[in-house]
């Protein structure tokens, strides 16, 4: 919550990766961070483009969690972390300027979440991968009609350069893959408008092509106590985000907002099990809807996330 508040000024991406991994200090959590330089050698090409708009760097932040070295399961945890998003090119509109700052709540929930696993010693092996980065106007960034390659390997039409955050966190999603060797895979981010006009603010939005991954989520949710409604989807829905000059677009239709851009993300997940939370409407405040919430920032996700991962435990 508290760099949730934070003003972007105050937290640029390389300040975040700081105060992230002074936050994990304290327990046995591995942490690594992928600068600049690096993520251009490394072709992430969708983190260090978006990233690149800005004079302050981005970053890759992985954080390493091993509760049960004798397990080859290896959950994942893909936060987004855009600390400061104008929209780009697409720039957004003067209503929705103040909360930009609030766009890597997403990456704040799975550090708080990775601390809790860590100190309560799970049983269980988590990697976090967290695309750290800014989304701003510039003569580097990325134009409407724009093809970049992932680091997937998928070639990606750039229509709209606010849905900046699916593009960063599929960069993430393949690095965790590939590299992390992670067997399944949860994003979190503040990821649409669409589901706040949808849901409100005391609902989340999610979706999942497990339905065992995803009762392992629900079990969770009976001591967290947050709300969330998994949205259904079709081939339908993944013709949407079809590009005809690449692999995909980063935008879909008119409709379906929320789910086209969890889709997106899924596109890059391997088939692997996958469960997409969208907290773009319930990771901050203005008006309190319940007695022990206050103003601003909720920390949506947290409780969320470590009660599934206390959950799986027991999946061995």
């Amino acid at each position: 919550r508290d760099t949730v508040n934070t003003p972007g000024n105050h937290l640029r991406p390389m300040d975040f990766d700081r105060c992230i991994t002074g936050f994990v200090k304290d327990v046995e959590i591995e942490a690594q961070t992928f600068v600049y330089g690096q993520l251009r050698a490394m072709g992430m090409e969708a983190l260090y483009g978006i990233g690149g708009s800005s004079e302050y760097p981005p970053c890759l932040l992985i954080l390493r969690y091993r509760g049960n070295p004798e397990s080859d399961e290896i959950y994942g945890l893909i936060g987004k972390g855009v600390t400061c998003d104008t929209g780009g090119y697409c720039l957004k509109g003067s209503k929705s300027m103040a909360g930009i700052k609030g766009d890597m709540a997403g990456a704040a929930a799975v550090a708080g979440a990775m601390h809790a696993i860590a100190a309560g010693k799970l049983k269980v092996n988590v990697t976090a991968c967290l695309p750290l980065c800014e989304n701003r106007i510039s003569q580097s960034a990325f134009l409407p009609g724009d093809v970049i390659t992932g680091y997937g390997g998928k070639t990606i039409e750039i229509l709209n350069t606010d849905a900046e955050g699916r593009l960063v966190l599929s960069d993430a999603v393949s690095y965790g893959i590939k590299d992390e060797k992670i067997t399944k895979i949860l994003d979190i981010a503040t990821l649409t408008g669409a589901v706040w006009s949808a849901l409100g603010y005391t609902i989340a939005g999610s979706m999942s092509d497990d339905d065992h991954f995803y009762e392992l989520f629900e079990k969770g949710l009976v001591h967290s106590a947050e709300k969330y409604l998994r949205f259904p989807f079709g081939r339908e829905h993944r013709k949407m985000i079809k590009s005809d000059v690449a692999d995909v677009k980063n935008v879909g239709a008119d409709c379906c907002g929320s789910i086209t851009a969890g889709l997106f993300i899924r596109e890059f997940c391997e088939g692997k099990p996958w469960i997409h939370l969208d907290i773009a409407g319930t990771a901050w405040c203005d008006t309190p809807s319940f007695a022990f919430e206050s103003k601003g920032a909720t920390g949506a996700g947290v409780t969320s996330l470590y009660y599934m991962m206390k959950e799986a435990q027991n999946e061995g």
